[in-house]
């Protein structure tokens, strides 16, 4: 990995808006068209489609209650287990959430979201805990339908562990179709597909395109890029564990961001073998090391305050502090996804099983963007009942704003009220 030293040139390196590169709008020409194709041919562009891109073809788009079934004898029990622990955590979190909106303030009314769409990876690889991560919130949060959309293999199934996790998260229907051609999909909807209120869930840059295009017909959930991690790390972490955090970042995309920035020196030259001893055991080598080339840094600066500012600066989609007194510091952080700290920190857990989402803001955008979270599924109606003494109090202030902005008739509306009380 790349060592850096000293503030300045760890600010000019780390100092970012959004990620540019992922962010490639050239390719938006090509999704729109196959956003076109999908709403005006329905299923035979959606058939047409993944024959042309994933290069199979599909006899049905969903997935049948016999598929679904079959696909338990296909997965390993103890993963079955592992997924309905992550899926009972993830619903106690989210629980609680749901909680504190039980009480909603006077005025206003809470309601979920009729039906949403959640979006799954998948083709040559198969991620079930993104499904659980999108689809138990919504169910939490009282969506009365989740719709998963996912890529089939090349053998035209969908992977069992995906189904399987589908399943546990209380998934209505399920579709075997990925890429922007299910992002369109779901938000026009088709003979097949239904037409959602909102889209989640992460994916390629056709997938992110696509749902960049389609906002506004439906809402989404933001525009997430590759995976990132930043690791603040004082004289008493550990090298290996430090290592074993940025090559976990590192193996999801050449263009994942693993940082780690520390005041001690030793710590970088010691983490930076450890990442090389490591490189070589892992499956997904020539990932991890090409996203560790060009996006690994370890910045060396002077103390934990100027760790702090870069950290912040760089608006992390994980920030895992390695440090004596986390909880001295978790206050001074203000731009972070997610906050990992504990004497066994490591991201790792809270993309499975700790209980938060793990769809969470990347390219910056933790500057504003949230967690998926229960509020993503639920929409909030102001409710104002006007009674003769509201009026009689706020009625005339009303009319003068409306008059001072040239709408003669607004101020007229209340007027007449007030002439008639």
């Amino acid at each position: 990995m790349k060592i850096i030293e000293g503030f300045k040139l760890a600010e000019e390196v780390l100092s970012r808006r959004t990620s540019t590169e992922f962010y490639d709008n050239s390719l938006e020409p090509e999704v729109r068209q196959i956003i076109d194709e999908v709403r005006g041919g329905g299923d035979a562009a959606l058939f047409g489609c993944t024959l042309k891109f994933d290069r199979v073809k599909l006899s049905s788009l969903e997935v049948s209650p016999k598929q679904l079934k079959d696909a338990y004898r296909q997965v390993d029990k103890e993963l079955v287990s592992a997924l309905k622990l992550a899926a009972d955590r993830i619903g106690s979190f989210h629980r609680k959430q749901k909680d504190m909106l039980a009480k909603p303030v006077a005025g206003q009314l809470i309601r979920p979201l009729e039906r949403v769409g959640v979006y799954a990876p998948g083709g040559t690889a198969s991620y079930p805990s993104t499904v659980l991560m999108t689809a138990v919130p919504a169910r939490i949060a009282g969506v009365k339908e989740v719709i998963l959309a996912t890529p089939p293999r090349p053998d035209g199934a969908v992977s069992p562990p995906t189904l399987v996790a589908a399943d546990i998260a209380g998934v209505d229907r399920i579709f075997s179709v990925g890429g922007a051609q299910a992002i369109a999909a779901l938000a026009f909807g088709t003979e097949s597909v239904p037409a959602v209120d909102k889209i989640c869930g992460p994916g390629n840059i056709f997938v992110v395109l696509a749902k960049k295009l389609v906002y506004g017909v439906v809402d989404i959930d933001g525009l997430p890029g590759p995976s990132e991690v930043v690791i603040i790390a004082d004289e008493t972490a550990n090298p290996a564990y430090c290592a074993a955090d940025l090559l976990a970042q590192a193996e999801h995309d050449p263009l994942a961001s693993a940082i780690l920035i520390t005041a001690s020196k030793r710590l970088a030259d010691e983490v930076n073998q450890e990442v090389e001893k490591q490189l070589k055991g892992l499956e997904r080598r020539a990932i991890a090391a090409e996203s560790l080339q060009k996006q690994g840094v370890i910045a060396v600066v002077a103390d934990i305050n100027q760790a702090i500012e870069l950290a912040n600066l760089y608006a992390p989609e994980h920030l895992c502090l390695m440090v004596k007194d986390a909880d001295a510091i978790v206050g001074r952080l203000t731009n972070a996804g997610c906050i990992v700290t504990g004497e066994s920190a490591t991201v790792v857990l809270g993309d499975y099983v700790f209980g938060p989402s793990h769809v969470l803001p990347t390219g910056a955008t933790a500057r504003f963007g949230s967690p998926l979270n229960v509020l993503d599924f639920v929409k909030f109606t102001s409710l104002l009942n006007v009674d003769k003494a509201s009026l009689k109090k706020l009625g005339k202030a009303a009319a003068a704003i409306a008059r001072a902005e040239g709408f003669e008739a607004h101020a007229r509306a209340v007027e007449k009220r007030l002439k008639a009380d």
